[in-house]
């Protein structure tokens, strides 16, 4: 990062109890090129002070509101003032924090998914572009070294012409309320459709499994056709769902998510076939990515070694045998992006295309696909065009 000091960071949401706000305090200062100065961290104003606190931060710099926020870190002296926010808030207030803080002049790390709905969405793109401010969003899996890796064997030419696709995102935590008849386990703001929004499984995994191929193969998808069910008794949203897909190109693929697969933890694997050979890389062995062909064994590539292409290599922190894991892949979206902010704040021009984290696009992607399953899973699993909201991904 080409600043000649660390990026002061504020945060909206992630308080007391909250497992992804400290997930995204830790990537963020892993590399020690950011500072967690200011934030409004829970709509309750009591309970975001005590979150300030048990944070270490200026009592002034916390406060009651997002609005009080952005409008009393804009008062700041430039030299004071937060770079960027952080939200992790429910997706339902995702983009109306976004906006504010854009509107304010502030730099935006989002967690995923974008925001309520894929017209939300559309107008935030909208306001991106007019602020001209970095927008991150964070689908970290894309952050693993072996994806980069991954993706690079696909833009290289290594498997070939691709013809499939399956990325599947298994987790087994909610099978102990369907046993128990009760949803009292999981009883949480996914389930409730106006704050969760149309989906609850597909919105929360499904969309990081879409967001893995994309990310990997560069393509896009054209159609799908889903079936999304319910299996715990009272909710209100899916807890697993079955598509088929239709990819640009050509190419056919399968994703499914699902919280009630017994036994599954955080599953999140991507099969690649191409006409040379095929990948498969496991979230839950992320040092790993292994390439197959027909006519010899099996090869497994290790992330750290020389062997491994520059972007893979440069997502990597430690030497081969010294395991990386989730942490480091979600610190890769917050170090790229820093990277962007930093050359934002000192008015370098970088070339598109040069920085390697999720942006407003990725989540317009997203949005449309949690919107298209859950229209074809209404309309009996038939199968429904993907919306024209992006430009077509260059082929790689």
């Amino acid at each position: 990062m080409k600043l000649n000091r660390k990026l002061r960071m504020g945060m909206v949401g992630g308080g007391r109890g909250a497992f992804i706000g400290s997930v995204h305090r830790m990537a963020a200062r892993l590399d020690g090129e950011i500072d967690l100065v200011a934030g409004c961290f829970s709509a309750n104003p009591e309970k975001s002070k005590l979150s300030g606190a048990d944070l270490f931060l200026d009592p002034a710099r916390v406060y009651a509101s997002y609005q009080e926020m952005v409008s009393e870190e804009a008062a700041l002296p430039a030299d004071q003032r937060i770079d960027f926010v952080s939200i992790v808030t429910r997706n339902n207030t995702h983009a109306v924090v976004a906006k504010a803080f854009l509107e304010g002049g502030f730099h935006v790390i989002c967690d995923k998914p974008l925001c309520f709905t894929l017209k939300e969405g559309l107008k935030l793109r909208e306001i991106v572009r007019r602020s001209g401010r970095v927008f991150a969003l964070t689908h970290n899996y894309t952050g693993y070294p072996m994806v980069k890796e991954a993706r690079e064997w696909v833009r290289s030419g290594k498997l070939g012409k691709l013809m499939k696709v399956v990325v599947e995102y298994p987790q087994g935590y909610a099978i102990t309320a369907l046993e128990a008849g009760t949803i009292s386990k999981i009883a949480n703001w996914r389930m409730d459709p106006s704050v969760s929004g149309v989906s609850n499984c597909m919105g929360d995994i499904g969309t990081h499994a879409h967001n893995l191929a994309r990310y990997i193969t560069g393509l896009e998808v054209e159609e799908i056709c889903a079936e999304l069910s319910t299996f715990i008794p009272g909710r209100l949203l899916d807890d697993d769902g079955n598509c088929l897909v239709r990819f640009t190109d050509g190419v056919k693929g399968i994703l499914f998510a699902s919280q009630i697969s017994s036994g599954e933890e955080n599953n999140l694997n991507i099969r690649v076939f191409g006409t040379k050979g095929s990948l498969q890389w496991f979230q839950e062995n992320p040092n790993e990515l292994i390439f197959k062909k027909a006519d010899a064994p099996q090869q497994v590539y290790r992330r750290g070694n020389g062997y491994v292409s520059p972007p893979a290599q440069g997502a990597t922190r430690t030497p081969f045998a010294h395991p990386e894991g989730f942490i480091e892949a979600f610190a890769n979206v917050y170090r790229s992006a820093a990277v962007a902010i930093a050359d934002a704040i000192e008015g370098r021009k970088t070339p598109k295309g040069s920085y390697d984290f999720p942006t407003i696009d990725d989540g317009l992607a997203g949005m449309a696909f949690i919107e298209t399953a859950v229209k074809s899973g209404k309309a009996g699993a038939k199968w429904m065009k993907f919306p024209k909201v992006l430009a077509p991904q260059k082929p790689i």
